[in-house]
C-alpha cells in the first residue's frame, strides 16, 4: 500500500505532463493560512522529471524531523524553488485566501525556470503569464505540490520559532499561531502582538 501510494504522486505528475503535453511542471502550497498569528507562507518548487521520493507527501503527514530532512533534500535537487512571505498585516488588507493567491503567483514568478504548467493546491489562478491548474487537496496527488508544502511549512515553523522569541508568552513555538485554548488564554492577559492577524474573529473580540 505504502509502495503505491508513493508511486501514484510520482505518476501523478508523469500522467498530467503527457495529458497536458508539457515537460516542465511546478507545484505550489500554502501553510499557515488558518492562523490567527503569523504570515501566511507559499512555496512553489520544480522537481527534476526523473526524482522520486516516496517520502515526500503532504507535510502534515509527517513528524517534525522528517520534513526538517526533506526540506533540506527538496532544496539541493529542486531545478528551482521559489518561497514567499506574506506577513500578518498583508494578510488583513488583503484576506487569508487573496494573500494565498498573491503569493502563489510571486512564488512562481520568482522560479529561475518557467513552469510551461504550474499544479495549485486548492486554489484558482487567473494570470495572463501562468498556465495554473487547480488540484483539490493537491499535496496528496502531486510530488511536486507535496514538496511545496514541505518547503512552506518548514520555513513557516521557524519563523514562527523566531517571532516566540520576539513576542515571548503566546506559545507560537508549540502551536505556531494556530487557534488553540492556550493561544486564546494568552491573548486574553497578554493582548495583542503585531503578529496577530486582527480580521480573524478568535483576535477581533480582543480589539
Amino acid at each position: 500500500m505504502k509502495v503505491r501510494k508513493m508511486k501514484s504522486r510520482i505518476l501523478f505528475d508523469q500522467q498530467i505532463r503527457q495529458d497536458y503535453q508539457v515537460e516542465i511542471i511546478s507545484g505550489s502550497d500554502e501553510a499557515g493560512r488558518g492562523a490567527m498569528a503569523g504570515p501566511i507562507v507559499v512555496a512553489s518548487v520544480i522537481l527534476p522529471l526523473d526524482y522520486e521520493n516516496g517520502e515526500i507527501k503532504d507535510s502534515k503527514q509527517l513528524s517534525a524531523l522528517k520534513r526538517k530532512q526533506l526540506f533540506e533534500e527538496i532544496q539541493k535537487v529542486a531545478l528551482s524553488f521559489a518561497i514567499e512571505i506574506i506577513p500578518a498585516n498583508q494578510v488583513d488588507e488583503l484576506n487569508p485566501k487573496q494573500a494565498s493567491v498573491v503569493g502563489m503567483i510571486n512564488s512562481i514568478q520568482k522560479l529561475q525556470i518557467t513552469p510551461e504548467l504550474s499544479l495549485i493546491d486548492g486554489e484558482k489562478i487567473k494570470h495572463p503569464t501562468i498556465n495554473a491548474l487547480q488540484l483539490i487537496k493537491g499535496d496528496n496527488l502531486s510530488q511536486n505540490i507535496a514538496a511545496a508544502s514541505i518547503l512552506a511549512k518548514v520555513t513557516r515553523d521557524l519563523i514562527m520559532q523566531e517571532l516566540d522569541q520576539k513576542h515571548p508568552g503566546y506559545a507560537w513555538s508549540q502551536n505556531k499561531g494556530y487557534v488553540t485554548k492556550r493561544h486564546q488564554e494568552c491573548l486574553k492577559s497578554l493582548g495583542i502582538s503585531p503578529e496577530h492577524r486582527k480580521t480573524y474573529s478568535p483576535v477581533k473580540k480582543f480589539l
